[in-house]
């Protein structure tokens, strides 16, 4: 499903306490620099995972015909649309779900979407003295590959690639 930024929150509190989504699995971002009104986007994917209490060494079989409500395990994927900006901002659900902590930190890092209200931001991937701006997936980095050349071009090995010289990643 999409949601505009300014309904995330309300949106992510519903998914969590109303519909019992109880597990935030990933958070990625992407960066479509030629994208128009898109130019920013993040994806959130949930799980909703039935708990359990079961007896020690006993195994609790789960049958689909016998699950309902909030039994029934549920994935679902919110898409999030940010306008082009310097500097992309989504409000934060890390007080909603624990596991979107890492997630978030990590797309900051990588991607350099900010996350609005998320408490002790900071580098978990790249270098912690790394220039600030720098995030390495942002379209606008031209990076190149330095000293790394592919032998074979298939997996079983038998077709040589040519140099990689000069190509933009």
């Amino acid at each position: 499903m999409t949601c505009p930024p300014q309904h995330w929150v309300a949106l992510a509190k519903w998914m969590r306490f109303d519909a019992g989504i109880n597990y935030c699995s990933m958070i990625t971002g992407t960066h479509y620099p030629e994208g128009g009104d898109r130019t920013w986007g993040v994806a959130y994917h949930f799980l909703r995972q039935p708990v359990r209490d079961v007896e020690p060494f006993t195994s609790d079989v789960l049958k689909a015909e016998s699950l309902e409500g909030m039994d029934i395990p549920l994935e679902v994927e919110v898409l999030i649309d940010l306008p082009e900006t310097r500097e992309p901002v989504v409000p934060s659900v890390q007080s909603i779900w624990i596991g979107a902590d890492w997630n978030e930190k990590e797309t900051w890092d990588l991607v350099g979407i900010q996350f609005e209200g998320h408490e002790n931001m900071h580098r978990v991937l790249n270098p912690h003295d790394s220039p600030e701006g720098f995030h390495p997936l942002q379209k606008q980095h031209q990076i190149r590959y330095h000293d790394f050349n592919e032998m074979y071009d298939d997996a079983q090995g038998f077709v040589r690639k040519p140099a990689d010289e000069g190509r933009v990643k």
